[in-house]
């Protein structure tokens, strides 16, 4: 069993520039996407950002730049602040990509 588990729970952690910006064994897996609890996210991390998107089932989506260490990687993590019923299980939730690693 490594480090990264406590009986045999995954954590799942997502990492930029070196650095873990959000670690939880309670992700919730959509379209190939880790949304992580938002308590799980360090929020010292998190810029918010102006860009939204449209998904047809989920609803809008709002954005945050992360900086870490003097880096700036744009929009790229996103949440929804309201989903629509079939996505409610991620309402609030944070997602990451533009590489951002998810590792375990």
């Amino acid at each position: 069993m490594s480090d990264d588990t406590l009986f045999g729970v995954v954590i799942m952690k997502a990492v930029w520039n070196g650095q873990i910006i959000a670690e939880s064994n309670e992700t919730v897996v959509v379209e190939f996407n880790h949304y992580f609890p938002v308590r799980s996210v360090k929020q010292e991390y998190l810029n918010p950002s102006d860009t939204t998107s449209v998904c047809p089932w989920k609803g809008v989506a709002h954005y945050y730049s992360l900086s870490v260490n003097g880096d700036e990687n744009l929009d790229a993590a996103w949440y929804y602040p309201t989903t629509s019923e079939e996505a409610k299980n991620i309402e609030g939730m944070v997602a990451f990509w533009k590489g951002v690693e998810i590792i375990d």
